[in-house]
Parts: structure tokens; sequence; C-alpha cells
């Protein structure tokens, strides 16, 4: 049985529970997660407000100390850490190890931010006035996050949001539950002050609902489907507080005839395939200029056999299983409504190891519809669909043609095309001869049209959000 996390303590809850199996092997029972009730979220919002008044008179020195030593005390917990991902919601452990180094860097930069100058003088019209800018925090933020990556999205929230005088409220998927705990108690174990950063657990309808409604939150990050992400753009809107989201993409390479065929076929299907394609910015389509389809798919047929298919706790394992056996039912019933060509399908390997996850063979396919479901719908698994353009240009109108916009990559060795490319392309995220996935912990993150609300994480950006600026002017 999970507890939510408030004021530095662990709070029972005595509601309904919902079990939650490891998406690699059925027979384990990973924990049982409670469905969250607004009394609960009550309880942590309230505590979260008195807490701020506290934190945010801290200067900024000592929050960027408190930082560092969370990243000091998860870096000492690394292993646990990572084992804790790879087993709740199957991602391969040499990933899993990643995610944790990248909490490393994401708490440190923020540290560095909560120091770094937050404003500006600006002349006054009398000469003998002061007149400067300050930069405040928003208050009490609420942080909805997936299950994908179960701390890095949480701390890519959490840390700056901290590093500026803000408290949170993290109310994480309840299909990584428990590795939100084990990040609160890394927080407890830092010495971070209670009631600063805070973990309620439950559904969406029930933890979820009573977050955004809580009067104490005055900012909303939200990263999930779009779906449910307008129903946060709604809820901000109707209280008039600030929100963001992040809601997914259908990425897109495109590969031109002069492109390194093998570079392009690697990168796409490590984009593909990793993790079982479930990533916001995972490859989902390959739009390949006439002439070169063959040799790209021969190419990329070799990289996605080298990925390996095996258990998580593996060390070479690279593809995974899907979080569960909803997630890859609907997967097959989009690719049997689909008018498409199958081009590649991997081996699923036999055994105990295999039977009872959810595993899913990477598939590589042919479209022949741009508008089909296959093509539009953020698929969530290890999914490629192909398609053929004529040119540079109908390949960046095919690449452009879905209601999302997060992240694409075009393969070339011409620098006018990649220019071109550059400008053309709606999508936050542009890349030449590179992957379509992950981001610097330090650069702006977020898409363009149904990607995203529009502002960004991350990076310099993070200012924006969890901040809001005050004019001061001092006259004698």
């Amino acid at each position: 049985m999970l507890s939510h996390f408030i004021a530095g303590e662990l709070v029972a809850d005595g509601g309904a529970h919902r079990e939650h199996r490891n998406p690699s092997d059925s027979s384990d029972l990973v924990a049982m997660v409670p469905d969250g009730s607004a009394a609960v979220v009550g309880r942590a919002t309230a505590v979260a407000a008195e807490a701020l008044s506290r934190w945010s008179r801290l200067a900024g020195p000592v929050r960027a100390d408190h930082l560092h030593a969370w990243a000091t005390t998860i870096g000492d917990r690394r292993e646990e850490l990572a084992q804790a991902v790879c087993r709740e919601v199957g991602k391969p452990i040499s990933e899993a190890r990643g995610e944790v180094a990248r909490c490393l860097t994401i708490l440190r930069y923020s540290a560095g931010e909560a120091v770094r100058s937050s404003g500006d003088v600006i002349p006054a019209q009398s000469a003998e006035a002061l007149q400067f800018s300050l930069r405040e925090p928003l208050g009490v933020v609420a942080l909805i996050t997936p299950w994908n990556f179960p701390l890095a999205i949480p701390l890519w929230k959490a840390a700056p949001a901290l590093a500026f005088g803000n408290t949170v409220v993290l109310k994480p998927s309840e299909m990584a539950s428990h590795t939100a705990t084990l990040l609160a108690d890394s927080a407890r174990q830092a010495g971070l002050p209670p009631g600063v950063f805070n973990v309620v657990l439950g559904t969406g309808e029930a933890a979820g609902t009573a977050l955004l409604r809580a009067s104490e939150v005055r900012g909303i990050s939200f990263t999930g489907s779009v779906r449910v992400g307008r129903v946060v753009a709604a809820v901000a809107a109707e209280r008039n507080i600030r929100y963001q989201t992040e809601m997914g993409g259908k990425n897109a390479v495109v590969v031109l005839a002069d492109a390194d065929m093998e570079r392009a076929a690697m990168l796409t299907a490590a984009g593909a395939m990793r993790f079982a394609g479930q990533k916001c910015t995972a490859t989902s389509r390959a739009i390949v200029v006439a002439g070169a389809e063959r040799e790209f798919i021969e190419a990329l047929r070799r990289q996605i056999e080298r990925l390996r298919i095996g258990p998580v706790t593996e060390p070479d394992a690279a593809v995974g299983p899907l979080i569960s056996s909803r997630a890859r039912d609907s997967i097959r019933r989009t690719l049997a409504e689909a008018d498409a060509e199958s081009l590649y399908e991997a081996a699923l390997p036999d055994g105990d190891g295999f039977s009872r996850g959810n595993f899913f063979p990477p598939l590589v396919v042919r479209g022949t519809d741009p508008d089909a479901a296959l093509a539009q719908q953020e698929l969530f698994g290890p999914v490629l669909a192909t398609f053929v353009a004529r040119d540079v240009d109908e390949a960046i109108a095919l690449a452009n043609r879905t209601p999302y916009g997060l992240s694409a990559s075009l393969f070339t060795r011409d620098l006018r095309q990649a220019l071109y490319w550059v400008h053309e392309m709606q999508a936050g995220l542009v890349r030449v001869n590179g992957d379509t996935t992950g981001v610097d912990p330090h650069a702006p993150f977020g898409g363009m049209k149904g990607s995203s609300s529009g502002s960004r994480e991350q990076g310099p950006a993070a200012r924006e959000f969890y901040t809001e600026i005050k004019t001061v002017q001092i006259n004698p």
C-alpha cells in the first residue's frame, strides 16, 4: 500500500486502492495505489501554501544548496531508483540509469538558476527615481506528470519551480506512483524543508481533478494526453491561473537521397523502437524522398535487428514491454484498421521472460494514406510508418500534416536543404542529422500546434513560467 507524501511525512489513505503490476511480468505486483481523495489533496495544497512564505523568502543560494543536496542524495541512491523505474514502467535498465543521471543534471542546473540575476533596472520618467523589475514566484504549483519518465519529468518541472521560490504538489501517473514515493523520500533524506515538495497519489478523475480545483494552486504544469490537457487548459482558464500543457507528438524523420543512410537508419531505429517507442518525442513516421526508400529500408531493417528485445533488467536490452495490455490492444486495433503494408516485423523471443509481459514486436509499415489514424494519432508503441515523397517540399508538407508539432529531424548532407528545413518545419524541436528523441536539460522543451500550450519547459524558459514580474518604482 503506497502512501502520500505531505509536509515531509507519509500520509496513509483509507480509500480505494488499485493494483499496478510490472509490465514486464504481470505476476509481479508493484504497488497498491490509492485513488486519492479531495481531502488528501486539500491537505497537501494547504501545507504547500503554508510553506510558501518561508521557502520563497530564503536567499537564492540557500535554495540552490537544497537542490544540490537533493542531487547528491539521488546520486547516492541511483541504482535503487533505476531499478524501480525499470520494474514499474518497463524501461530498459540502461535507459533507466540514464534517466537517473539526467535527474542530477536537472537539479544542478536549476540550482544554478536560483542564483542568477533576476530582473532589470528600467529608466524612469524622473531622473531622481529608481525603477526596476523583480521576478517573484507564482506560489503553489501543481505538477501532473506521466509514467514514461517517472523521475525526469517530475524533476524538470519541480526543480525550476523550487529554484524560483515556489512550493510544489506533484500528482504522478498512477502507473508511476512507487517511483514518485521514492523521489519524495530522497527529498526528505536530502533535508528539503517540510511542505516544500509534496506528492499526492491517485487517479486523474479523483486526485487530478481536486488538484486542478484547489484554491491555493496558482500554476499548473501538465504532461500527458491531448484529451486531459484540454481539460487542464479549460479549468486553468476558468480559474485565471497560469498553465502549460505538453501533449505528445507524431514525430517524423525526413530522409533525402544524399543522406548518410546508415546513420539515418540507426537514429530512426533508436528513436522509433527503444523503450518500445513510449516517448512523446519517439519517431513514428519516416518520410523518404523517392529513389532512396529501398536503401533506407534495408539499412533500417539491419539497425532494428541490432536492438535486442529482452527482459528490461538485462544491460543490453533495448526494446521492452508496453506499459499495459490495454496499450497493446489499442495499437493492434489501429493496425487492423490501417491500409498499410508490413515491411518488417521483429520476432518476439519465446519463454517465460516474455509470456507474462506486454511485449509488442517492433514493426515497420508502408503507409498509403497520410491522413489515416496510423499517420495522425500517437500510438506510443514500436511502430514506424513510412511514406515516400517526390521531393523535399512534399516531404516537409507530409511531415507538417498532423495536428502535432513536437519534434522532427532531417537527414541530408546539403546545408542549403538543412537551413530550408529548419525554417519550414512546424515543430518545437527541429534537428538535422539527429534523432527526434530527447533534449538537453538546459535547452527549452516544447511543441507547436496541438503538442503544446505554447510555453516552454527547461532551460531559461522555465523562469518565464514559474515567476511573475513585479515592476517597482522608488521616488525620493
